[in-house]
């Protein structure tokens, strides 16, 4: 990586609308074209995060895709220390979930990027808004520095490539989390469940609640409904059919449901015999 020269204090920084400065890169020192950066001090009324202090993250767009993160801590450390950096397709708030594991993740998207550089101190931010703009900065000093194109495809490739044996280890430990977290999710509703199981008369089994939690008032609706769910209770349990004497008081219920069912319809065709509309034919 280059340092810089003691000639930049001779130049001027060039600054377009928006309050953006323009910072020209480039990928070797010998390199005909030179790319542009646009940085500027992050200012964001809404965000009051700790992790982008507003006094101390340069904002940067234009990020070409061969820039990584340790590429952009390496070229901006030269303006002062930098304690992280952090890339995006778009410009966004800060995720803080977990870190997404190195062998179960999307690919990511080939694209210029916005960033977020963080730094130690604010003279970091004010080196880089007043770095001359006819001196632009070397991303590779030496050869062959950053891979690109078909150097980029081949050690992608050869990154995504995974060891059996290490590969078996992360899923291992991952399912031994995954039964961890089920497990304290089960004995959490099993003892939800019996802070709220009822006795058979019907009766709730009263525990200590939270602070400040006020307790349901007697209704007659609220007995209705105990009385309702132990009748439900108690039908389950039931064995239909089981005894002889319940088989044969089922068969007498049946018959008499059918002898006034022919009551009924002999009702029905006198009527309408009657009324001379009966036509069986």
């Amino acid at each position: 990586m280059a340092t810089p020269k003691s000639s930049h204090a001779n130049g001027k920084a060039c600054v377009i609308p928006g309050d953006f400065t323009v910072l020209p890169i480039k990928l070797y020192s010998d390199s005909n074209t030179q790319h542009n950066l646009y940085v500027k001090e992050h200012k964001v009324r809404e965000e009051k995060s700790s992790y982008r202090p507003l006094d101390k993250t340069l904002f940067v767009l234009n990020i070409p895709p061969y820039c990584s993160e340790d590429v952009i801590k390496e070229l901006f450390s030269q303006f002062g220390s930098v304690t992280s950096v952090e890339l995006n397709e778009h410009p966004g708030s800060f995720h803080s979930g977990a870190k997404p594991s190195r062998y179960f993740k999307p690919a990511q998207k080939q694209c210029f990027k916005v960033g977020y550089v963080i730094f130690r101190a604010c003279s970091g931010i004010a080196a880089v808004k007043s770095h001359p703009f006819d001196v632009p900065l070397v991303v590779c000093s030496t050869q062959p520095g950053v891979k690109t194109g078909v150097r980029k495809w081949i050690q992608q490739y050869k990154n995504n490539l995974v060891q059996p044996d290490r590969l078996q280890h992360v899923v291992d430990n991952l399912m031994k989390n995954f039964d961890l977290k089920k497990k304290r999710e089960e004995e959490q509703q099993k003892l939800e469940a019996e802070q709220k199981e009822e006795d058979q008369e019907g009766w709730v089994k009263v525990t200590k609640g939270p602070k400040g939690a006020k307790a349901r008032p007697y209704s007659e609706a609220a007995d209705e409904r105990t009385l309702r769910r132990e009748r439900r209770k108690k039908k389950r349990k039931e064995l239909l059919n089981f005894y002889a004497w319940q088989h044969k008081n089922t068969q007498k219920e049946h018959i008499a449901d059918l002898r006034k069912k022919f009551e009924e319809d002999k009702q029905k065709i006198a009527l309408l015999r009657a009324q001379r509309k009966f036509r069986p034919y």
